[in-house]
């Protein structure tokens, strides 16, 4: 029997669901008329990619969400309930995109994919947990590598806006009162 560490559990849970999303996916895609191709910016004269590589980009999205978690847990106590919730608000935002889309509304995508990118200055969405939440919701519309391409964009704007501007805007208020003191 394989002997895995308490610390391992979340990696292994990350694992398996982005396996279990992967094989669903491909699944009903084989038993309805194929698995899927699509091709960059929707333009069929651009590269088509295979959904055959959610068999590859699920289960390691999955990991990678499942040891970035773990790794943190093991700084800061309590963080298992901030990032299952940064997961599922990306799950439903994934959701949301993918059903705005399917149901023909350009406006109601665009409008998500704007509240997304705002919600990117706001939180913390360059972590892999909200990567792998996004990516899973839209992995059945859209299969996984296209959304994980979209995924980019929101990524950078959080990244930058939290680790840079934020950083940048802490540092001169805290400056500002030193002076303001002196």
């Amino acid at each position: 029997m394989m002997n895995i560490q308490k610390s391992h559990w979340l990696s292994l849970c990350a694992l398996i669901l982005g396996t279990v999303v992967a094989a669903l996916q491909l699944g009903w895609e084989h038993t309805h008329g194929g698995i899927l191709r699509h091709h960059l910016l929707n333009d069929a004269s651009l590269p088509a990619i295979s959904n055959l590589w959610a068999l590859l980009v699920m289960p390691m999205l999955g990991a990678l969400a499942g040891w970035s978690v773990t790794r943190r847990a093991r700084e800061r106590q309590g963080l298992l309930i901030p990032a299952m919730a940064g997961f599922l608000g990306s799950l439903l935002g994934g959701i949301a995109l993918s059903v705005a889309f399917v149901a023909g509304g350009e406006a109601a995508a665009t409008q998500v994919m704007m509240a997304l990118l705002v919600a990117a200055v706001l939180l913390p969405v360059y972590r892999a947990e909200y990567l792998f939440g996004f990516v899973v919701g839209m992995t059945f519309v859209f299969g996984p590598v296209l959304p994980a391409l979209v995924a980019c964009v929101p990524m950078l704007i959080a990244a930058i806006s939290r680790l840079v501007i934020w950083r940048a805007v802490a540092w001169a208020l805290r400056r500002a009162r030193a002076v303001a003191a002196a």
